[in-house]
């Protein structure tokens, strides 16, 4: 079988752990191998690149399970070819011996060519897509917070989503701390409107005579408190992801 890469590396990748494999092709049907184990701190993986570029390693081949590559792919990238493979398309080789190791493995299929490496977006990309995706995930916790909101203010028989659009508006907001800082009456909080709902006060005062008890306004405070900190998190995640855009769009104009 045909070499294509004379000297390559195979990876092994764990949580704690990386098998490492280099195969030398020392001409037809001979070859020598090596094999290390590294740890997966950034010491560990500024040694192991060490170890490969000694060796004179040019191509790497890791499976794409987890997250673990990534500091992996992180480290080596610009030093060595890194080919970043789907677990299910090498398990999918035929010919594989039972006493193979995983590192040893991924190293034979990628000295012959038989590996099909998986699309990497540059780096700035990824980093941008995994500020977007934590993005998501606030989006995704201020709406459960605010669920949780309106279940104590049902509980307590509070009907402000039936006057309000938005229950967690300026207005909405303005009553419900109210309501958290003490005793309040239902004309009182209804007097908070502002805006258009200025003109609803008679339904918001009916809405807002419920029966408020200080474990409600115990839960109100801190769900309140956990929606402030999510937005002001989700703003500057936003914030950092709008400075990143506008510096790569800088980079496509400089070149």
């Amino acid at each position: 079988m045909e070499v294509l890469y004379a000297c390559c590396c195979g990876l092994d990748v764990h949580k704690k752990s990386i098998t490492a494999c280099v195969l030398w092709a020392n001409g037809p049907g001979r070859k020598r191998k090596e094999k290390r184990v590294f740890g997966t701190v950034t010491q560990e993986l500024l040694a192991l690149t060490d170890w490969l570029l000694a060796g004179g390693v040019t191509h790497v081949a890791m499976e794409s399970t987890g997250v673990y590559w990534k500091p992996v792919g992180n480290i080596l990238e610009g030093q060595v070819e890194v080919l970043l493979v789907n677990a299910q398309h090498i398990q999918a080789v035929p010919g594989r011996k039972t006493d193979q190791k995983d590192s040893e493995w991924i190293a034979d299929l990628l000295q012959h060519g038989l590996l099909r490496g998986s699309f990497v977006p540059p780096r700035a990309t990824r980093e941008r897509r995994d500020l977007t995706r934590y993005r998501v995930s606030l989006a995704q916790e201020r709406n459960r917070i605010v669920n949780r909101i309106q279940k104590v203010l049902e509980d307590a028989n509070i009907k402000l989503a039936s006057v309000a659009t938005d229950a967690l508006g300026a207005s909405g907001r303005a009553m419900l701390e109210a309501m958290v800082a003490g005793p309040q009456g239902s004309e009182q909080l209804a007097e908070m409107a502002q805006g258009r709902l200025r003109h609803k006060i008679p339904e918001r005062r009916l809405a807002m005579e419920g029966r408020v008890t200080d474990p409600h306004r115990f839960l109100l405070r801190q769900l309140l408190d956990h929606l402030k900190f999510t937005e002001s998190k989700r703003a500057e995640i936003e914030a950092e992801i709008d400075r990143r855009g506008t510096e790569a769009r800088l980079d496509d104009d400089d070149s």
